[in-house]
This record gives structure tokens, C-alpha cells and sequence, in this order.
């Protein structure tokens, strides 16, 4: 295995931040300190260290939640409660993928980076649905503006930003609700994208990852699901 993927796999961190761990020189194999991500690990015999403390595989942990409002998804944070606060666990747990303070709905939480990396990677085109509702009416020419997509600000560069679909919900406010999918993930997107349509987000929900879709929990409930089931309601179907 990997280092970096070793890393993941103990629950310390994503193959992401685990190659930055490496770089760093914090790792050692076998008492040498290694600075490649990719080395590859005997897991069985091999002794890996972060800060000259021994790291194993951990247990992996599956949570399905929904968010409520006015949780942050981090581990910890200075003014505001952390959504890992909900969970009855003491292993390092983290969101895959983020909801914003104010936002809402489906979170997945684990502390399985392989899988994170797996579900958030932009190569795998994993589809996520939203309920936005905007602060006032929106109507058909705004919704093909919307649909056309908008350059927004990723880091130093600008890209184009722009939903598979945007549509009007038959929903109380009339005109005022959209469901929205989208793919990329870019933070704040949706948010951002209805600033540059003219709009404020008032409330946002996510309803959907892949195939599973929340229609069951409560805004701070959740389940505990194994890998198989977790993986087999995002790709083939399935509801919390």
C-alpha cells in the first residue's frame, strides 16, 4: 500500500493532507524517515510513525447525518459548534465533503480517507442535489442565465461555474424554491453562483450524494452504516 494511503487509512488524515505530512518529514518506516507519498508499505511487517508515534489501520466508522444549521464541518473550531460533536465516537472522524455553517442536509462522516478521497474526487463525477430558497421570486430568463453558468473565483484563477440542472420546485414560497444538481463541489457554489444571478440564499438543503437521498432523518439524526451499505446506497440507490 501507498504511505500516503496508509496514512488515510489510519484515520490521521486525506491522501491529500497525508502527502503534506510526508513532505514534511514527520513519517518514518522502519525507524528512516521517508519523504515519498507513494513508497510502498508492508502493512503486515512494516512499522510506520507519525511524530516517532506508532500509527496502525483503524476501525473504519460510516455515519449518514442530517446537518442541521449552525454546525461547522471541522474538527474543531473557536466560535462555533462542530458537527463532530453530534457523533458518539472517540476515533478522528471528518466530513466527506463540506456544508457551510448556515447550510443543511446529507453529510457523510467517516474516518476512512481512501473512501473520502474516492467520493470526492472530481474524476468520479459523483452528483449531489439541492433545495435553495432564494430570497425572492426567480423567473424563466434568470433561470437560462443560471443554467448558462457564471465565471467564478477558484484561488487565484477564475472558471466556469455552471449546474447539470437548475429547476423551479412546486414548493411554498411559489418561484422563490429551485432544486439544484450540481458536480463539482467548489466551495460556497451554489451560494455563489446565486450572488452573481442577483439572489441571496435564505435556506439551503442537501437532499442527494450519488443515489442516496435523505428523506427519513430529523436535522441532527443519524445512522450508522457499514461500507457495503453505505457504498451500495451511493451508487445503486438507496434513502436515510
Amino acid at each position: 500500500m501507498r504511505l500516503n494511503s496508509f496514512i488515510a487509512s489510519c484515520g490521521i488524515a486525506s491522501r491529500r493532507k497525508a502527502e503534506i505530512i510526508i513532505l514534511e518529514g514527520r513519517v518514518q518506516v522502519n525507524n528512516k524517515i521517508v519523504l515519498a507519498p507513494f513508497f510502498d508499505v508492508d502493512v503486515e511487517n512494516d512499522i510506520v510513525t507519525l511524530d516517532r508515534k506508532e500509527i496502525k489501520t483503524a476501525e473504519h466508522v460510516y455515519y449518514v447525518m442530517n446537518k442541521p444549521s449552525g454546525y461547522v464541518c471541522a474538527a474543531s473550531d473557536k466560535y462555533d459548534p462542530v458537527i463532530i460533536d453530534l457523533l458518539p465516537h472517540d476515533k478522528r472522524i471528518f466530513p466527506v465533503g463540506r456544508l457551510d455553517r448556515e447550510s443543511e442536509g446529507l453529510l457523510i462522516l467517516t474516518n476512512d480517507g481512501n473512501f473520502t478521497q474516492n467520493i470526492i474526487h472530481p474524476s468520479r463525477e459523483i452528483r449531489k442535489e439541492y433545495e435553495a430558497l432564494l430570497n425572492m421570486p426567480i423567473n424563466s430568463k434568470q433561470l437560462s442565465r443560471w443554467r448558462r453558468g457564471f465565471e467564478i473565483a477558484d484561488g487565484e484563477k477564475r472558471r466556469l461555474v455552471k449546474p447539470i440542472s437548475i429547476n423551479v420546485m412546486d414548493k411554498e414560497p411559489l418561484n422563490q424554491w429551485v432544486n439544484i444538481i450540481i458536480v463539482e463541489g467548489l466551495k460556497r457554489e451554489i451560494r455563489l453562483m446565486a450572488k452573481q444571478a442577483g439572489f441571496n440564499v435564505e435556506k439551503l438543503i442537501r437532499r442527494r450524494i450519488g443515489r442516496l437521498r435523505l428523506e427519513k432523518l430529523s436535522p441532527g439524526e443519524f445512522v450508522s452504516l457499514s461500507f457495503s451499505e453505505l457504498y451500495t446506497k451511493i451508487f445503486n440507490g438507496g434513502i436515510v
